[in-house]
């Protein structure tokens, strides 16, 4: 695995209190371990920062969870009465989510509602990868909103910069939607033009050949805002747009003379 995609454990913090702490993941930390002896997530770091709180009975409760890939916001209780509060704070669809994608090609709308169900593709059709999902009639109510922010041309290619808020809560649902709209996230590994690009990359790490199929290492999706209102108080927290996809924004992105 090249530099490129290697584990970054950096997070910046936003916004702390007695009660919960917001960061800001960097891609690609994953949120919680999934092995001993795995690589540094964001759960460990959390613990080492709150290593005083830890030792007072506090503890780490991630409450919206980001995919490995995912950038952005993050919000965290450190005690049992928030995380509950913010439990069902986010059962009750109160939170609003507000995200940023780099997609393929350019949407010929400017603003669209998807409301397209969901599930897992393996329960209907033959798939490598157990956790891609699929719009099927079968599946789960699903809803994305959608609005194009910036149309972009870079090295003949149309790239679009989009605002998604997901009114479910769907796996992978604002990729899924997106890929079913024809306009996939930049770098998707499963929802892109090839899903082959997600086995070869748990086979042989991140190789020029990728890169060309991808364009970049991680899928170009961020938590951009996060907002919730509890105990009668407003919340909102912005995360800054990412460098690596702030590139492909400006006149020269990556390997563009």
């Amino acid at each position: 695995m090249t530099a490129a995609i290697a584990n970054n454990p950096r997070f910046t913090v936003l916004d702390e209190t007695a009660d919960f702490i917001v960061v800001d993941k960097p891609a690609p930390l994953q949120i919680h371990p999934k092995k001993p002896g795995g690589p540094p997530t964001l759960y460990d770091g959390l613990r080492e920062l709150l290593a005083f709180e830890m030792a007072n009975g506090g503890q780490v409760s991630i409450i919206n969870r980001l995919d490995r890939e995912t950038s952005g916001v993050v919000l965290v209780a450190k005690n049992a009465a928030t995380a509950r509060r913010f439990g069902l704070a986010m059962q009750a669809r109160s939170f609003q989510k507000t995200y940023a994608a780099l997609v393929h090609g350019w949407p010929e709308w400017d603003e669209y509602t998807c409301r397209a169900p969901i599930l897992r593709k393996g329960e209907v059709a033959p798939s490598a990868i157990w956790v891609q999902q699929m719009v099927h009639p079968a599946g789960a109510e699903c809803c994305t909103e959608f609005r194009v922010t910036g149309r972009h041309t870079r090295s003949g290619r149309r790239i679009a910069l989009l605002t998604a808020r997901p009114v479910t809560g769907r796996m992978h649902q604002i990729r899924v939607h997106l890929a079913h709209l024809g306009h996939a996230v930049l770098g998707d590994k499963i929802y892109g033009a090839d899903e082959r690009c997600y086995l070869d990359f748990i086979e042989t790490g991140w190789t020029p050949d990728l890169e060309s199929r991808l364009l970049m290492p991680r899928h170009a999706l961020h938590s951009r805002e996060l907002g919730v209102r509890i105990d009668a108080k407003a919340y909102r927290w912005t995360a800054p747009f990412p460098v690596d996809m702030r590139t492909w924004l400006e006149p020269h992105p990556p390997h563009e003379p």
